[in-house]
């Protein structure tokens, strides 16, 4: 890459209720992963044996939260012991490159699905630089809006504003997401080392104080210029609630069209629930993924 820059990671935290949603992701990027850039997963220990069921050895490498809790030594692994998954796991992402060496990692979630040919190229700029999500999420607060869904905007404007003065910024309300996000370690190490350690704090005590990883990379980047700023809007369609789906469906959006501005689609597990999986949830249905490779042929 340019400037030395390595080519980034691929990166997914996940959990024994996603290992489906995994799975589905997993063939994704077996499929359109151009260029071969590595792929990581990370799951609780507990977990390990169930994905190892499932993963793809030759193209995954499956490491455990645990490693990645213990590369950062002034954290520890109560916290992730005892807070809920949804709080560790932001943690968890944001740490990631303490374990794994890279010059940038493209965070993905389990429901996450590519659609189409990807490479270094869409998420590093040419300068080498990672491109930053950050956009003003004007067309998804207009359409809450549209509907009636008033608090998605409270919520949103809320969790900027907070954000904004902890970091002494006035200005616009960025979204710095949603995932896939490309980070850099050069920006949580700074958040680190420039902010949060002369306050005697880490990055467990910012997420539990402020739980938006998103928000902190973001405004962190801002305000120390980690690494050149090269914005860029949403690499993937994310349908963060039932009701947006069905909007976008009812004013024609199809999948072809998806295509041809995104990389792919988040059906975000917090709505989508028909691949929640248990905890005696066997290896994904060999069934399920015919019938998601019937669908990817379906675009072409």
């Amino acid at each position: 890459m340019a400037n030395g820059e390595r080519s980034p990671v691929l990166y997914c935290k996940s959990y024994e209720g996603d290992v489906r949603r995994f799975a589905l992701l997993q063939e994704s990027v077996a499929r359109f992963n151009r260029e071969g850039l590595k792929f990581y997963l990370s799951v609780p220990a507990r977990d390990r044996a169930l994905f190892a069921s499932v993963v793809d050895r030759d193209t995954v490498t499956l490491i455990d939260d645990e490693e990645i809790v213990r590369a950062n030594p002034r954290a520890g692994l109560e916290r992730y012991a005892l807070w809920p998954g949804g709080l560790s796991q932001q943690a968890v992402k944001s740490e990631f490159w303490r374990l794994i060496d890279c010059d940038s990692y493209v965070c993905l979630d389990s429901d996450c699905i590519f659609l189409k040919d990807f490479g270094g190229s869409d998420f590093l700029h040419e300068v080498g630089q990672p491109y930053t999500v950050m956009h003003d999420a004007r067309d998804f607060l207009q359409l809450a809006a549209s509907k009636g869904k008033e608090k998605v905007r409270r919520d949103f404007l809320e969790s900027s504003r907070r954000m904004k003065e902890r970091f002494g910024r006035n200005g616009p309300d960025y979204d710095f997401g949603p995932v896939p996000v490309v980070w850099s370690p050069r920006v949580w190490r700074d958040l680190d080392e420039r902010l949060l350690a002369p306050k005697g704090m880490t990055l467990w005590d910012a997420i539990e104080q402020e739980p938006s990883e998103f928000r902190w990379y973001g405004e962190t980047l801002l305000k120390f210029g980690s690494i050149s700023l090269h914005p860029i809007g949403p690499l993937f369609r994310c349908y963060h609630y039932d009701w947006q789906w069905h909007a976008l469906r009812a004013a024609g959006e199809t999948e072809e069209i998806v295509t041809r501005h995104f990389l792919g689609v988040v059906y975000q597990s917090n709505w989508y629930d028909s691949l929640d999986a248990g905890t005696k949830v066997k290896p994904l249905p060999s069934r399920l993924l015919r019938r998601f490779k019937r669908w990817l042929a379906r675009l072409g």
